[in-house]
């Protein structure tokens, strides 16, 4: 399993939040496209039952989404989510490219505790994240100073992968 060092991801911590954003999204997708992302961005809580596409790599994406994929439940409780196989989650799937196999969600959360966005990363290759990319991808969030600190949050929702997966740090 291709381990990610999300540690050395080179990040501004001012400035306004859109540039902090884009520049997340182009550290992260430079230093790991090459090792299993297929996109990489954030969608923004636009009103109560839809969010917006914000920056993004490195493809067109789905804009606005329903609260009803991953995104919207990463939204919704608050927690970041992993996906092992998307072919799994049935309807529950927002699919924006039918090539991607594996997901991640971490949610951006104001100072009083309420989630303003999301970040979404996907991958062609089922089984792609475990919950040591979720962890360092929550970790990055926070420096960036784009989420509060998640706490016990960031351990994510398992949707749609394997129970084995639970084990791993």
């Amino acid at each position: 399993m291709l381990t990610r060092d999300y540690d050395s991801v080179p990040l501004p911590t001012c400035g306004p939040r859109e540039d902090r954003m884009c520049a997340l999204v182009d550290a992260l997708w430079d230093r790991f496209a090459a090792h299993g992302y297929s996109w990489v961005g954030f969608y923004l809580k636009a009103d109560s039952d839809e969010m917006t596409l914000g920056p993004r790599r490195d493809k067109p994406a789905c804009s606005p989404i329903g609260l009803h994929g991953m995104c919207g439940l990463a939204q919704r409780e608050r927690r970041s989510v992993l996906v092992h196989d998307v072919r799994t989650l049935g309807e529950h799937y927002v699919a924006c490219d039918p090539r991607d196999m594996a997901e991640v969600v971490v949610p951006l959360l104001d100072p009083d505790g309420d989630c303003w966005g999301v970040l979404d990363v996907d991958s062609f290759e089922v089984g792609a994240f475990t919950a040591t990319d979720v962890l360092g991808l929550a970790r990055l969030v926070e420096r960036a100073g784009l989420s509060e600190p998640m706490g016990d949050r960031a351990w994510p929702i398992l949707a749609g992968t394997p129970v084995a997966r639970l084990s791993e740090p």
